[in-house]
Formats: structure tokens, C-alpha cells, sequence
């Protein structure tokens, strides 16, 4: 068949799917994340098996990873998933499949498919920003992933959070090395923890949000900070990139008060109040990771392979 098969190598699961050539999901699988990098290696090489043994010969296999692998020699690093790094992932599944494999970031897996036929469709240039157990970002231009020159183009998640308040202070540790990184406020986890230090209660970003919605006072502050904190970050996006649409992903981006005057927060940061882009939810949702990197093989590639 004509088929495409994209993974998602996520924070808590790895979701694999084929799909046709129209972009339909033919059938998907979803896997705990694993604790090991030979279990990962084994649990993606199986999900292909497993796909392939349902369909028959896919005509790409891509992958989209958390980090990225350095040109020079690669090894993966900057992962949050903190085994893969410094490990030869791409080349490593490559042995172990005996096909060729393509990686690429997640976030930018995922902009690339809210672009091609997601929330951005149409957009010249799109912004995609994951904040799920993490904070990854991904620029697509043209119809074409942006990565830089050395694949750190849309790491907004490791740049400091403007303007920090006196309750953000000291700025927290992120598990890059850096300190007061917006991935420590704006992933979900990140979320958590902000309310834990505000209420010395842990609770998990659902049951918060769901306390807000139900009239919580403190809860409902925990969010309006959350948001606040999203906008400040967006407006670097729009400063220094300009998109004309940004797109969130990511289990936080479900939270629907968040979209209520963000995009009017956005740019009232920006320089001179110019940036009059839209800020919207991912069309795709969960599965806008798999059709990215299913993408990473062009249609006419997949013909090819017939």
C-alpha cells in the first residue's frame, strides 16, 4: 500500500501510525514510553513490525524525536528523555530495521503538520509550541521545517521567562543546566509546579484547571498567571519571528480559557503592538506528532518505493 508510517517519541508514550497518502490514519499503536534506550529501540523497530504486519511495506518511516541529533556526528542531544542523549539513535534504528529512517524534533514534527493541513493550513509562515511534560517549539516556513544551522531554530523552552515577577524569583532549575527556563513554567509540569509553591498542594494540571472552571479563587489565579506567563513567552515568537500564526499542541493547549485574550496579550508585548497574528489550538491534537513525521517522506518518495 501507499503508506507512510510517522512516531511519536513522547515524555509518557511513543504513538506510532500509518497513513495514506490523503493523510488518513490507517491504523495506530500507542506505547508506554520506555525506561531504557534498548527499550526504545526495541519498542520502535516493533511498533514498525507490528504496522507493517497490518498493511504490508510502508514507504517512509519517520520519526519525530524530543532534542535533535548533531549533524556532525549524529549523536542525539538535548533530550528530555535523558538517555537518548549522546546515543546514535537514527543510526542505531537503522541497523536494527535495515531500512533508512528519518528523525526529526518533535516540535517541529508537529508544525509541520498543523501547516501542511492543520490550524495553519495556508499560513506562509507557522510557529508550533508543544507544552505538554515539556515545552518544544518548531518553525515552519514556506511549507518547510526551519531547523537552523545547527537545529536549535524554535528551542523557545530554553530561553529565559521575560520580565520575571518577585514571586518568580529565584528563577527555578531546568533540567537543561539553565535556570528559569520557560519550559519550568509553561509545560504542564511546569504548571504543577508553580501551583505547589503558590498553595503548597500538589496537584496535577487537570484537577487545577477543573477547580478553576468550577470557581476556585486560587486555582483560577494559578491559571491567570499560567497565562500571563504563556504570553510573555509568545511575544518573543512574534518579536523575533513574526509568524502569522502560532499553534499550540500539547496537553495544556486543551485548556480552552487559555485561548481567552491570549492572543490580545501576545501583542500588546509586542514591539509597538504590530504582531496581529492568531494564536490557535492544534487541529490534530495528540496525533499531530505521527502525521509530522510520516511527512518527513515526501509523497512522491512513497510512490517511488512501489
Amino acid at each position: 500500500m501507499n503508506v507512510r508510517i510517522g512516531i511519536d517519541f513522547g515524555g509518557t508514550k511513543v504513538e506510532a501510525a500509518a497513513l495514506d497518502l490523503a493523510g488518513n490514519v490507517l491504523t495506530r499503536i500507542r506505547t508506554a514510553t520506555p525506561g531504557s534506550y534498548e527499550g526504545a529501540l526495541a519498542v520502535l523497530a516493533g511498533q514498525v513490525e507490528e504496522l507493517e504486519s497490518r498493511l504490508g511495506k510502508a514507504g517512509g518511516v519517520g520519526i519525530g524525536t524530543p532534542g535533535s541529533a548533531l549533524a556532525e556526528t549524529g549523536l542525539m542531544r538535548n533530550a528530555n528523555t535523558l538517555y537518548l542523549n549522546g546515543r546514535p539513535l537514527q543510526r542505531d534504528l537503522e541497523q536494527r530495521m535495515g531500512r533508512a529512517v528519518r528523525l526529526a524534533n518533535d516540535a517541529n514534527c508537529f508544525a509541520l503538520s498543523e501547516a501542511v493541513d492543520g490550524a495553519a493550513a495556508g499560513a506562509g509562515s507557522v510557529f508550533g509550541l508543544i507544552v505538554g511534560t515539556g515545552c518544544g517549539g518548531g518553525l515552519v516556513v514556506g511549507g518547510t521545517m526551519f531547523g537552523g544551522a545547527h537545529g536549535l531554530a524554535g528551542e523557545l523552552g530554553h530561553m529565559p521567562l521575560p520580565g520575571p515577577e518577585a514571586d518568580e524569583l529565584p528563577p527555578p532549575a531546568c533540567w537543561c543546566g539553565q535556570k528559569g527556563c520557560i519550559e519550568s513554567w509553561i509545560s504542564g509540569t511546569g504548571f504543577q509546579r508553580a501551583y505547589r509553591e503558590l498553595t503548597g498542594e500538589a496537584r496535577g494540571a487537570e484537577a487545577i484547571v477543573a477547580a478553576a472552571k468550577a470557581g476556585d479563587a486560587t486555582a483560577g489565579q494559578a491559571l491567570d498567571r499560567y497565562r500571563d506567563r504563556l504570553a510573555r513567552a509568545l511575544a518573543i515568537v512574534a518579536n523575533l519571528l513574526d509568524p502569522e500564526v502560532i499553534v499550540l499542541g500539547g496537553g495544556m493547549s486543551n485548556v480552552e480559557a487559555l485561548y481567552e485574550g491570549l492572543a490580545e496579550a501576545v501583542r500588546a508585548r509586542s514591539f509597538s503592538g504590530g504582531w496581529s497574528g492568531r494564536v490557535a489550538k492544534a487541529r490534530w491534537g495528540d496525533s499531530s506528532g505521527v502525521r509530522g513525521a510520516a511527512l518527513l517522506w515526501s509523497r512522491e518518495e512513497v510512490l517511488a518505493s512501489r
